[in-house]
């Protein structure tokens, strides 16, 4: 049961039981103050742990803004630079959500704190000043009406009609005091209800308000999310490729590293020891110099360096050598010794000494020293003569391994007779044509032309990588062209069939790409360019058509300039107010199987099956099929999953089980778009505006990058797609345009016009 009531009338009885009623609301009442004041620390101190949270969150931030990966070689991937940008991506994320919180903060504070405190002060307090009076008129008229009845009879008449009258009046004064109490303590049970639920009310409006924004952002942050896993994913996978590269020349080096010396333009380079002659008594020292030699020129450098000293570089010595010759151990106390002497200093030889007697005959070598054991020191640069050539019998073995693969039947494990070479499996064979392709004294396509082909791969729009690679392929010998093209046709083939086999397009760029293009001179740096080798099979699989049936633009600037910079692509407006603006998705492909009942996030319409997708050209990532891999079906490859041992050699494991797990997310969006590039805007002349003049409109455009819808009004669609009646849309940044009969807003720069 609850509090009792207090009646008006009780307070001219002023009954012990109205009194007990009395302090039953009064203990109320302090309860109430005792929670509120409680309830104010309590907020005081969550806001202090919010700010100090959003303090941590925001430095955590400037971190992440700050800090800058540095890259290995002279360009990065797509993917690397999408990384790379990440950083600072997440240090945005935090930023906006550390906005909102500083926005709780403050609501909090003007929410919750203030009117609390308001009420406990102006309120309870004012109970409490009722309280204090009502207790002391309650001494003043009890103890005035014990002194009123003390009063003898025998006072006159006069004398007691005057005390009579002064306690009445103030029996009068303490009835209505105890009547504004009571009603000041029921008034006030009633107003705390309200009075103290209204700010909790608003303090979890703005709690949920923070979350709401959290989830928004969160809603942006899963469309980048996804494209950047896969960025990452595309990265290990290049990485792992790289690493096995850079192990296997690590160990050839250390097998023999005078077989492995970069070739530079120094006949002999290395340490030696420099005797520094001093005055007697004091002797001479040795001084350990970086020493190099140019045999055409005759020039001699010696460059003083301690490594114990942490590294410091003394004077460049620079002379010309005209003599050399070895010191025997009776003429000097020291071994692998020997004499140089400068044309500018005739009779003053210089006494050298080498780390051992082999590397002081490589110097006596190079300097043309007496007694010098000449060696072949060209022989790490000598032309690598294969056992295979590309001749007649090489196309017909390539083009009967690539009939074999395509027509044969598959069979299971327990089915294939190894005593048959019918029954080879799909590895033997790839791994053969892999051997070939190695086995040629230089690559398919050159060493001449390696360097250029690498160029146009590390920078440009997908539009100008395809047309230099277009070039470049007709730059090649006839016959390394045509073997090419029968490669690259036959790649083509088994990309189409990517959702059983595994193969997509980049994976095949992973898997020939060190095959088909290797550099003349085995390096770290060299190695380092393997990423840029596979985007350059990308490009040859998905344009085969293009480069292989059509000549190439014969205006086509020749070399590629590496000053060209990717795109940088303007963000997609947004049309809604408030919401973040939602940076285009450059997806690249990854085989993922996606589960039956998350097909509704990918409409099948977005993304045709055969596409083939890679970093080359940035095209959609496939709609993915959730059925097991399978065997051949007719005349066309779908190779078993058993079967990929030959192809991958090189490749590395397919994506984690984890990162299955999370993109079969209901929330994971495979089809995402790509980062456009840079807007195409037609000056008006008339007003110097990017605005489009009206020459421009109800033109047709094509799509250069896909886009699915993300509202009702846009449309949604592939890279190739034709727009009618394409006119520029009241919104920024945005056109009206039709496909297929429907009319809808394209974001301008997904699109070219024609």
């Amino acid at each position: 049961m609850g509090l009792q009531p207090l009646e008006f009338s009780d307070c001219y009885l002023d009954s012990p039981w109205f009194r007990e009623r009395v302090r039953a609301h009064e203990a109320e009442l302090e309860k109430t103050n005792k929670f509120i004041k409680e309830l104010l620390k309590d907020g005081k101190n969550l806001i202090a742990a919010t700010k100090n949270l959003s303090a941590a969150q925001r430095k955590f931030a400037h971190s992440l803004r700050d800090f800058k990966f540095e890259f290995i070689g002279d360009a990065e991937t797509d993917d690397e630079r999408y990384i790379d940008a990440s950083l600072h991506e997440f240090s945005n994320f935090l930023k906006n959500l550390e906005e909102q919180r500083e926005i709780l903060a403050l609501s909090v504070t003007e929410t919750l704190i203030k009117p609390l405190e308001r009420f406990r002060k102006e309120q309870l307090g004012a109970v409490k000043e009722e309280k204090k009076k009502f207790d002391k008129e309650t001494e003043k008229n009890y103890s005035l009406l014990e002194k009123h009845l003390n009063l003898s009879a025998k006072k006159k008449e006069l004398q007691l009609q005057e005390a009579d009258n002064q306690v009445e009046q103030n029996r009068k004064h303490f009835y209505e005091l105890s009547l504004e109490y009571v009603c000041k303590l029921q008034e006030i049970q009633e107003r705390k209800k309200f009075e103290c639920v209204e700010p909790v009310l608003s303090f979890f409006q703005g709690l949920f308000t923070f979350y709401h924004q959290g989830y928004e952002l969160a809603k942006d942050f899963s469309h980048y999310k996804m494209a950047l896993q896969i960025n990452i994913q595309n990265t290990r996978n290049r990485f792992e490729g790289t690493r096995s590269e850079v192990e296997e020349l690590m160990n050839k080096i250390r097998r023999n590293p005078q077989e492995h010396k970069r070739a530079n333009h120094f006949t002999m380079e290395g340490y030696l020891y420099v005797q520094e002659k001093r005055p007697a008594p004091f002797g001479s020292s040795w001084v350990k110099h970086y020493c190099t030699y140019r045999k055409e020129t005759k020039k001699f450098t010696m460059i003083p360096f301690e490594h114990r000293s942490g590294g410091k570089v003394g004077d460049v010595e620079l002379f010309v050598l005209t003599y050399c010759t070895k010191r025997n151990i009776d003429t000097i106390d020291r071994r692998f010794c020997f004499d140089l002497e400068a044309s500018d200093r005739p009779g003053v030889p210089v006494t050298m000494q080498a780390f051992s007697e082999e590397d002081r005959k490589l110097w006596m070598e190079a300097l043309d020293g007496k007694e010098a054991l000449f060696i072949n020191m060209n022989r790490a640069n000598a032309k690598r003569e294969g056992s295979a050539q590309l001749d007649k019998i090489g196309f017909t073995i390539i083009k009967k391994c690539i009939s074999a693969v395509e027509t044969r039947d598959a069979k299971t494990c327990n089915e294939v007779d190894l005593e048959n070479s019918i029954d080879w499996e799909v590895k033997t064979i790839t791994s053969a044509m892999k051997q070939y392709l190695r086995s040629l004294p230089e690559p398919l396509m050159t060493y001449e032309l390696h360097g250029e082909f690498i160029v146009p791969a590390k920078s440009g729009s997908p539009e100008s990588r395809v047309n230099a690679i277009h070039f470049l392929v007709h730059k090649l010998p006839e016959k390394n062209k045509e073997m090419l093209e029968i490669l690259v046709k036959h790649l083509a083939n088994v990309s189409k069939h990517a959702k059983r086999n595994l193969m997509t397009v980049a994976n095949l760029g992973v898997v020939f790409g060190p095959t088909l293009m290797r550099p003349q001179e085995e390096t770290v740096a060299a190695i380092m360019d393997l990423k840029f080798q596979n985007i350059v099979v990308e490009i040859l699989i998905e344009n085969h058509e293009k480069i292989f049936k059509t000549l190439p633009d014969a205006t086509f600037p020749e070399p590629i300039s590496m000053s060209v910079s990717p795109p940088n692509a303007p963000p997609r407006q947004s049309r809604r107010q408030g919401q973040r603006i939602k940076r285009p998705l450059a997806v690249y492909n990854l085989c993922l199987e996606l589960d039956d009942a998350d097909s509704h996030s990918s409409p099948k319409e977005d993304t045709p099956t055969g596409s083939m997708d890679s970093l080359s050209s940035q095209s959609p990532t496939p709609a993915f099929s959730s059925s097991p891999p399978g065997l051949l079906d007719g005349n066309h490859l779908i190779m078993d999953s058993g079967d990929l041992a030959g192809w991958i050699t090189n490749l590395p494991g397919q994506s984690r089980p984890s990162m299955v797990s999370w993109m079969n997310t209901p929330s994971a969006n495979p089809a995402a778009t790509n980062t456009p590039p840079s807007a195409f805007f037609f000056p008006n002349p008339a007003t110097g505006s990017d605005k489009a003049v009206e020459s421009v409109a109800h033109r047709k455009a094509r799509a250069v990058y896909p886009c699915e819808a993300e509202h009702s009004s846009e449309l949604s669609f592939q890279i190739g797609a034709i727009f009618e009646d394409v006119q520029f849309s009241r919104e920024p940044g945005w056109l009206e345009g039709t496909l297929n009969g429907k009319r809808g807003l394209i974001p301008q720069n997904y699109v070219q016009f024609l």
